[in-house]
C-alpha cells in the first residue's frame, strides 16, 4: 500500500484580513500576466483560481512542489467571489458557508473567517404572512410552536427530523455513493406531503441546488441534510470571498498570475498556451479546475458530453438593494412558500453580517432561481419590490434603493442523476488532471476535494509516494 508523502497543511498564523472588501488588490502571491514564469526544473501548471484550483495549489504547496496557478479574472475565487460597493459586500449570488463540511473543516481555519451564524431555520410567506419554521433539535421550544403552522402537517415535520437523524448517522461516502433518484421522487418516496414540499422543500432546496424542479441527485439532497444537522449555517465577516482569499494566502510568494487566461491545454499535459501568446511548461503536468464550460472549451477531447447542454443548466439571479431599517431583526432566511412570483429566498443580510452594511444601513439580499434573459436588470429589480411589498410595509419596500443585480449563468453544474459524486478518475490523460464541482459534487466541499485529489493524483504519478 503506498501513502502521498504531503506535509500537513498549515493552520494559517495570519490574523484575519485588515481589509473588509473583497475582492482583495494583488498580494505578492501574485504576478501580472507579463510575470515569468518561476524557473524550476519540474514544475506543474493549475488552471484556474476557484476553489477547486486553490485546494489542489494548496496541496501542492504542502508537498513543495514548485507550481505556478494561472487565474483568468482579477481575483481569485471564481464562483465565490465578493464585491465592494459603497461600504456594501456584496457576494456574487446567494452562498451561504456550511461549516460542517468535512473537507473544509479539514483545510480551513475557521476562527480566522470570523463566521457568523443565520438562525436554525427559517421565515415562509405563505398565505399572505410570514410563518416561522424552527430546528427543533437546536430551538426546541420555537420547534414545537412550528408544529402548529400551515406549512406542513405534524407528520411531514417529524419526517424532516427522521431525515435528518438518518443523514447525520451515515458517511459521506455512503451517502455520495447510495443508490439515487431525484429529489422530488426521495421526497415522495419518503412520505412527504405536497404542502410542506412545495411551501418549504422546494424553495429551500431550489435556493441550494437552483433547481425547482428538483430533478438534482438524492444524494446532494442527504449530503446536504447531513451538513445541516452537524453544522451551522454562516457567512464570513468579510464576505464569502474570504474562503478563497484564505487559501490564496498561504501559497508561495510568486506562484498565483492573474489575468492570465489561458487559450489551450498541450493534450500530452506538458505546457499551456496564454492567450498573449506565452507558452508555460507544465513538466509535472497540468490541473484543469475550471468551471464546466471552461473545461469543455479547453479540454473537450477528455470530457464524457453534457447529458443536456441546454436543459439543466444551473442559473440565477441575484438583486442586492439598500434599506435604512430592517423590517426583520433576525439573522434568518426568507423562503417564498406562496407558489407566486419570481422571489426564491431573500434575507437581510447585515442582519446575519453587520459588516455586509455600512452604520445605519440595511443590505438586502434577493434570489431568483432562473436566468431571466428577456428582462432587463432595472425591470427585474421593479417586479422583486412589488412583489416584496406584499411580503413587508410597502412604503418600507418602495424606498429601498437597488444597489447591483448578479446574472449567474452557469451557477451549478447539472447533477441530476445518474451521478458519480466520489469515485471519478482526476486523471483525464498523460500528465492531465481535472477538478472541479463538476467533477465531485456541486458544493463548497465537492470542488475542494476534487482539488485535492487532482493534486494528489499527480503527486502519485510523479513517484512522490513511500511504500
Amino acid at each position: 500500500m503506498k501513502t502521498l508523502l504531503l506535509s500537513p497543511l498549515p493552520s494559517p498564523p495570519f490574523a484575519p484580513p485588515k481589509t473588509t472588501h473583497a475582492p482583495l488588490s494583488p498580494s505578492p502571491h501574485a504576478l501580472s500576466s507579463s510575470a515569468v514564469t518561476p524557473s524550476s526544473p519540474s514544475t506543474a501548471v493549475v488552471i484556474g483560481a476557484g476553489l477547486s484550483g486553490l485546494a489542489a495549489a494548496t496541496h501542492l504547496a504542502s508537498a513543495s512542489v514548485p507550481f505556478v496557478l494561472l487565474e483568468a479574472s482579477d481575483a481569485v475565487g471564481g464562483r465565490v467571489r465578493t464585491d465592494s460597493l459603497n461600504g456594501f459586500l456584496l457576494d456574487r449570488g446567494f452562498q451561504i458557508f456550511l461549516t460542517a463540511y468535512p473537507e473544509a473543516r479539514r483545510l480551513l481555519h475557521y476562527p480566522s473567517l470570523r463566521l457568523r451564524q443565520f438562525y436554525p431555520g427559517a421565515l415562509v410567506f405563505h398565505d399572505g404572512r410570514l410563518h416561522r419554521v424552527a430546528d427543533p433539535f437546536r430551538l426546541p421550544l420555537s420547534g414545537l410552536a412550528s408544529l402548529l403552522n400551515p406549512i406542513g402537517s405534524i407528520p411531514d415535520k417529524l419526517l424532516v427530523g427522521l431525515a435528518r437523524l438518518a443523514a447525520a448517522s451515515r458517511t459521506d461516502a455512503d451517502l455520495l455513493s447510495a443508490p439515487e433518484t431525484t429529489i422530488a421522487q426521495r421526497l415522495g418516496a419518503a412520505g412527504f406531503s405536497p404542502s410542506i414540499v412545495e411551501r418549504f422543500l422546494r424553495p429551500f432546496l431550489a435556493g441550494i441546488f437552483f433547481d425547482p424542479d428538483l430533478a438534482t441527485s438524492s444524494r446532494l439532497f442527504d449530503f446536504i441534510f447531513k451538513c445541516l444537522a452537524l453544522g451551522d449555517n454562516t457567512l464570513p465577516s468579510a464576505g464569502i470571498g474570504a474562503i478563497p482569499e484564505q487559501l490564496a494566502a498561504r501559497l508561495p510568494p510568486g506562484s498565483l498570475r492573474l489575468r492570465s487566461r489561458v487559450a489551450a491545454v498541450d493534450p500530452g499535459g506538458e505546457s499551456v498556451t496564454l492567450e498573449c501568446g506565452e507558452v508555460v511548461s507544465a513538466d509535472l503536468g497540468v490541473i484543469v479546475a475550471v468551471e464546466q464550460p471552461e473545461a469543455e472549451r479547453l479540454v473537450a477531447q477528455f470530457l464524457p458530453p453534457r447529458k443536456d447542454k441546454t436543459g439543466a443548466i444551473r442559473s440565477t439571479v441575484c438583486l442586492y438593494f439598500s434599506a435604512d431599517r430592517a423590517p426583520v431583526t433576525e439573522p434568518i432566511l426568507i423562503l417564498n412558500g406562496s407558489g407566486e412570483g419570481i422571489v426564491n429566498n431573500m434575507f437581510f443580510a447585515s442582519n446575519v453580517v453587520p459588516s455586509y452594511a455600512p452604520e445605519g444601513k440595511t443590505l438586502v439580499s434577493v434570489s431568483l432561481v432562473g436566468a431571466f434573459p428577456e428582462r432587463s436588470d432595472d425591470e427585474l429589480a421593479a417586479e422583486v419590490v412589488r412583489e416584496l411589498a406584499g411580503w413587508f410595509r410597502p412604503q418600507d419596500v418602495g424606498a429601498w434603493r437597488h444597489l447591483r443585480t448578479y446574472r449567474i449563468g452557469f451557477a451549478q453544474p447539472d447533477q441530476t442523476p445518474p451521478t458519480n459524486l466520489t469515485a471519478r478518475e482526476p486523471r483525464v490523460g498523460a500528465g492531465l488532471y481535472l477538478c472541479g464541482d463538476h467533477w465531485s459534487s456541486a458544493t463548497f466541499d465537492g470542488a475542494l476535494v476534487s482539488g485535492r485529489k487532482a493534486a494528489e493524483a499527480l503527486l502519485r504519478d510523479r513517484g512522490m509516494v513511500q511504500a
